[in-house]
């Protein structure tokens, strides 16, 4: 099975990068070990990824980040791009954001945009995270797929891709959050990031859904979950950042997720662009470069490469 996946999802079809929430958290900055950029971006190209995600230490000067990642061979997998068209006076503001971030991006030679709606959402709050999260109106759902339209629309004039990121917290958490916003936005403008873990943590199946969009789905993170810290972050009301700290999330090749199948899916839809290890993990207690390291031996053995 490994070599039939390996050519079907090879290096002409998909790049591996790592996120530098394995180095230190941008939602969270007291979960850091004091990690620098140079440090993190070259344990990140000796662990053996061709890209990463952009954080809060890296240079803001688009060229001198560019000439730092080109050093090491490294591409950026993606920025990140917060939305608040839930929330009142803010779609104006979120769209010139994302303009910011698309000039930025295709400086720095990237075509991925990542989103995802923080209107009233509960995961930076210390507080429940499942009980406190929004609950979005008919109006907001509406606010929200019009908004991601023509953000879309923008993306696509540049020749980039915009994928939507469901995440812990927020009014597109769940598996019928995820369905309500695919049915409500054009597939040739929004495209879905499938992130194994948060889906997981929510309490719904990443390969099911996979399976429902593999053709829709135009950026991959790939994180796995401990499902005892879930059972805790549950029965204890603890908050998003209690659950980071518990190490509710971990790396591919630890944790409870098989990726596998979900590979298999992905290759079966001839799925191209980026997988992208993912773990927000206190790097005090998880030492970032041991557990990139750990992944990468993963995806070697499942890919063949």
């Amino acid at each position: 099975m490994t070599a039939a996946l390996g050519s079907r999802l090879g290096p002409d079809k998909v790049k591996l990068g790592v996120c530098c929430t394995l180095w230190w958290n941008d939602d969270f900055p007291t979960i850091d070990a004091g990690i620098p950029f140079a440090q993190a971006v070259s344990e990140m190209a000796l662990a053996g990824f061709q890209g990463c995600s952009i954080g809060h230490k890296y240079p803001s000067d688009s060229a001198e980040l560019r000439a730092a990642l080109e050093l090491r061979g490294l591409q950026v997998s993606e920025p990140w791009t917060s939305t608040y068209f839930t929330i009142a006076k803010m779609r104006q503001k979120t769209i010139d954001s994302f303009e910011e971030t698309l000039a930025r991006i295709k400086a720095l030679g990237g075509n991925e945009l990542v989103v995802a709606e923080f209107g009233a959402s509960s995961h930076l709050l210390p507080v429940d995270v499942f009980a406190n999260r929004p609950v979005f109106t008919d109006a907001q759902w509406d606010a929200l797929a019009s908004g991601l339209e023509e953000l879309g629309k923008i993306a696509h004039s540049a020749g980039m891709r915009l994928s939507y990121h469901h995440h812990m917290g927020t009014g597109v958490m769940t598996r019928a959050d995820v369905d309500r916003l695919m049915a409500s936005t054009d597939p040739d403008l929004v495209s879905l990031l499938l992130d194994t873990a948060h889906i997981a943590f929510a309490g719904d199946d990443p390969l099911d859904m996979a399976r429902a969009y593999a053709g829709r789905i135009g950026h991959v993170h790939m994180k796995s979950i401990r499902p005892e810290v879930v059972s805790r972050v549950r029965e204890e009301g603890l908050s998003f950042q209690d659950a980071v700290e518990a190490g509710v999330f971990t790396v591919p090749g630890d944790g409870a997720i098989d990726f596998r199948p979900i590979l298999e899916v992905l290759a079966d839809a001839d799925y191209r662009g980026w997988l992208v290890v993912e773990a927000e993990q206190d790097p005090n207690k998880a030492n970032p470069l041991e557990y990139a390291k750990k992944a990468r031996a993963y995806l070697a053995d499942v890919l063949g490469w």
